[in-house]
């Protein structure tokens, strides 16, 4: 049963549910400034990239708990960490909120360990201007050779906004962020992570300097290049503060004031009836059903080899969606077919 405050209840799309987030108050040391620039419109639903977010999502089977969690960090408007084990569902459940609100298609920020915080932020093409600064001067006729130099072309073009940057940009509903696996990122990210999260914003140093000559500047978007959304005196600055979920697998700790600043949710393994559940909704085949013996020894099977290294849900309806098709059918397969499809991820056989 639903509760009344939740906004989130992977049910599918709920536009009455968006319009309370929209209308929501933020806690007072949560509520931002920007202005949304008229012009600029986010993508909405419609297009293959929500088809992507809302195929991902819509799949999702969260529990009570986990529900009470991620709309415990929608009101609050605070990250949402989310952490467990490889194939639990961390990064789908970013997908399963955008879907389930209806707030367009997943911003996506893969972390490496070369990561930092400006890859997130924006992307400025510097050598790029500076080649055509260059080709510019040459293509000015009779210019003498120690003349000055023609205007460089403008900043704009060799700027755009990253996964993160663009996320913060100030719209009436939040964007929903993925960073994923977090911790495999520097040490100081979650650091730097920091300041962008509590003040909601961020300054564009090339554009912050040009501010006198060129106040406002449109650049591209992570998703439209061409979007073309103005940024003032070099600042992005939300209103709305984006729904991030960051996801760890646990390969590290993170300092206490990052996990002050964040609202923590650890999913575990999905147990039979979670996946039955799972299963009639990404597949929809019913395993407890008159026809539902063999599917049901497959999650039995899955469930003990579990307990030997870790398994990802998707792998059990990969070994289901081989069966519809008919494929490894044989009475003698069953053990190879479970060996091919059910490898390990972690343990001594992975």
């Amino acid at each position: 049963m639903a509760k009344d405050w939740w906004l989130y209840q992977g049910a599918g799309p709920g536009e009455d549910r968006r319009a309370r987030l929209e209308a929501g108050s933020p806690p007072p040391w949560r509520d931002f400034t920007g202005r949304p620039d008229p012009a600029y419109g986010p993508p909405g639903c419609t297009g293959e990239a929500w088809e992507r977010t809302r195929r991902r999502g819509e799949g999702y089977v969260p529990d009570e708990p986990e529900k009470d969690v991620v709309n415990t960090a929608l009101h609050l408007r605070r990250p949402l960490l989310v952490t467990g084990r490889p194939g639990v569902g961390k990064s789908t459940l970013a997908h399963s909120i955008a879907a389930d609100l209806a707030l367009g298609p997943v911003l996506h920020w893969p972390i490496t360990s070369r990561t930092v915080l400006r890859d997130g932020l924006y992307l400025y093409d510097a050598i790029g201007r500076l080649q055509e600064a260059g080709l510019e001067q040459v293509r000015v006729p009779g210019a003498p050779a120690a003349g000055p130099a023609a205007p460089a072309p403008s900043i704009a073009r060799y700027l755009r906004l990253g996964p993160l940057g663009t996320a913060l940009l100030p719209q009436r509903r939040p964007r929903v962020l993925l960073i994923d696996e977090i911790d495999k990122s520097d040490i100081d990210l979650p650091g730097d992570l920091l300041t962008v999260f509590e003040d909601g914003g961020f300054v564009i140093p090339e554009l912050a300097r040009l501010a006198k000559e060129e106040p406002t500047v449109a650049i591209g978007t992570d998703d439209d290049p061409d979007a073309g959304v103005a940024v003032t005196q070099g600042r992005v600055q939300c209103s709305y503060f984006p729904v991030v979920v960051l996801t760890s697998n646990g390969e590290r700790d993170f300092p206490p004031a990052f996990l002050r600043r964040c609202v923590r949710l650890h999913l575990d393994a999905p147990g039979r009836e979670k996946l039955a559940r799972i299963v009639r909704g990404r597949l929809g085949v019913d395993i407890n059903g008159a026809d539902g013996a063999e599917y049901q020894d497959l999650v039995r099977s899955f469930l003990e080899r579990a307990e030997d290294g870790d398994l990802a849900t998707d792998q059990l309806l990969n070994a289901i969606q081989l069966r519809l098709a008919g494929a490894w059918s044989e009475p003698g397969d069953r053990d190879r077919f479970l060996a091919t499809v059910m490898q390990h991820l972690t343990g001594p056989t992975a």
